[in-house]
């Protein structure tokens, strides 16, 4: 009969392909903890520009497309060792829903695939539990098929609500909350924010509303300090959910959701290993681990002493080039829990320094190394009253020299920087309806303008294929920008148009943000 074998002496054999293998000692050989592997890359040469990525020194925040936070050590080390087992998940599940119990003083709490799965996994808890047939039914919704969002919570990532089929109710006030709760009332959602502080409907307000009517309520509170005791379960909140890839510093595909025991056991039942609704929602025994490690030190972490020393690193920075004419400094303090660090805006004048804050922010960003900083302001020919913003709290020691180098740079040594060219010729008629292409890069959409003009300026309707909104821009001889926000769901999509016109026809290219860049056509009709 053959004993164990440790981990070590598996990978030691891995190499092996034939040849007898002779058998240990009967006695279990304990796994022995791995070092982590060393760091192989530089700044110049790593895995990420091995494939053409170009890495970033992050003065900006923890914004998940540039990769949310930087993971503790704890939680680096916690990830490699599970993933040298192999676990039942379910059981892991249980151990971690009491850990976190402890440690947040909630009364369970599961891992998920970052906030917004909390968001989903909550939201089909509360509408299907853990009744197979009804977690298999979804999202095909029969009975509990609403979900409550205070208009102040409206926003993006409420998504997580509606992709699950749940219909969602807005309301304004007290009453308007009392009225639209109803048998058909799966959840109340709300965003923790200073909007909905210093609303009508704050959080305990909407908590003993709901109590009266048993009505289950979720609090967002993704990008927050989970403080202890919890301030959300406090107020008499339900569910909590949390990122942990923001200042807990877990892995940045990592959340947990806390609170009421029952609630936390169904949403974790209709995510994966489990062939329910969630199945998508794959939480890693890595990621579980590296949770599990982000939270434990967040209650061990010195607080204080990280606020001190982010704003020690801003201070350097202010010193550094505080000698620069026309430069003033702005420390910028948080509004509630969410980001919570001060945050340095720098302010100038382009005219006397020769660089625009957007000019800077683009410098930055194709520097080496890559720095990316937060909301610059400043444009020519008419904007030439500039800033940046600085945050500090995902910066590692040491780089707030490099940052205020770069500024000084930037600032000191600008080059030059010219004006926009300004289009000469004819000024081009737009006024009247036209039939718009939008050329995705799969699939195409058309859309209607409805265009007003009077001299430059223009301003009209977009009408989408779903949704419209209000357009306005300036006509330069045939040259033709326009704005337009669109309402959508939760949220607005921000259409930048440039282009230009000829006779019946216009082309160019809109700009959506985070959605890319597109070219567009339009013709008169």
């Amino acid at each position: 009969m053959f004993g164990r074998w440790s981990r070590r002496d598996l990978l030691k054999s891995s190499g092996a392909v034939a040849g007898a293998v002779a058998p240990v000692a009967l006695a279990s050989v304990p796994a022995v903890a791995q070092p982590l592997p060393a760091l192989s890359g530089t700044d110049a040469d790593n895995l990420f520009t091995r494939i053409g990525v170009r890495p970033i020194l992050n003065a900006k925040g923890t914004y998940t497309i540039i990769s949310g936070s930087r993971s503790l050590p704890e939680v680096k080390q916690a990830m490699f060792e599970a993933s040298h087992y192999y676990v039942h998940l379910d059981e892991l599940m249980d151990g971690i829903g009491a850990e976190l119990a402890k440690l947040t003083g909630a009364e369970w709490g599961i891992a998920t695939n970052g906030c917004e799965a909390a968001i989903v996994q909550a939201t089909v808890a509360c509408i299907a539990g853990t009744n197979v047939e009804k977690a298999q039914a979804l999202p095909h919704i029969k009975a509990l098929d609403q979900v409550i969002i205070p208009r102040h919570s409206r926003n993006q990532y409420d998504i997580g609500v509606r992709m699950v089929g749940a219909n969602v109710v807005e309301v304004e006030t007290p009453d308007d909350l009392r009225a639209k709760i109803s048998a058909r009332t799966a959840m109340i959602y709300v965003m923790s924010s200073p909007s909905e502080a210093k609303s009508v409907l704050p959080i305990r307000t909407i908590c003993a509303i709901a109590k009266e009517k048993n009505i289950p309520v979720f609090v967002d509170a993704a990008a927050e300090e989970p403080l202890r005791p919890n301030i959300h379960l406090a107020a008499g909140a339900t569910l909590v959910g949390y990122s942990g890839g923001k200042c807990l510093r877990g892995p940045q595909s990592s959340g947990m959701l806390i609170g009421q025991k029952d609630l936390c056991k169904a949403a974790y039942f209709n995510a994966a290993p489990h062939h329910n609704y969630g199945r998508a929602l794959k939480c890693s025994k890595e990621e579980s681990m590296g949770l599990l490690a982000a939270v434990r030190q967040w209650y061990r972490r010195d607080h204080d002493a990280e606020q001190r020393m982010w704003r020690g690193w801003l201070e350097n920075i202010e010193a550094r080039l505080k000698q620069l004419p026309s430069t003033r400094f702005e420390y910028l303090q948080p509004d509630d829990l969410s980001n919570r660090a001060t945050r340095l805006r720098i302010h100038w004048d382009a005219r006397v320094l020769g660089i625009t804050g957007t000019e800077l922010q683009a410098r930055l960003d194709a520097g080496n190394p890559r720095i990316l900083v937060d909301s610059a302001s400043g444009a020519r020919p008419d904007r030439m009253e500039s800033a940046l913003t600085i945050m500090p709290y995902m910066m590692d020691p040491g780089e707030d020299r490099i940052v205020a180098d770069a500024l000084f740079a930037g600032l000191s040594n600008s080059g030059r920087y010219e004006n926009p060219p300004v289009p000469k010729g004819t000024l081009a008629q737009l006024s009247g309806n036209w039939a718009v292409t939008i050329k995705y890069v799969r699939g195409q959409g058309e859309q209607q303008f409805t265009l007003q003009q009077t001299g430059g300026a223009l301003t009209g309707t977009q009408k989408g294929e779903l949704y419209q909104g209000a357009l306005t821009g300036v006509v330069r001889a045939n040259t033709v920008e326009m704005r337009s926000r669109m309402p959508v769901p939760g949220s607005v999509v921000d259409w930048r148009f440039k282009g230009t016109a000829s006779g019946n026809a216009m082309s160019g290219t809109v700009d959506l943000g985070e959605y890319g860049i597109v070219p567009w056509t339009a013709t008169k009709i």
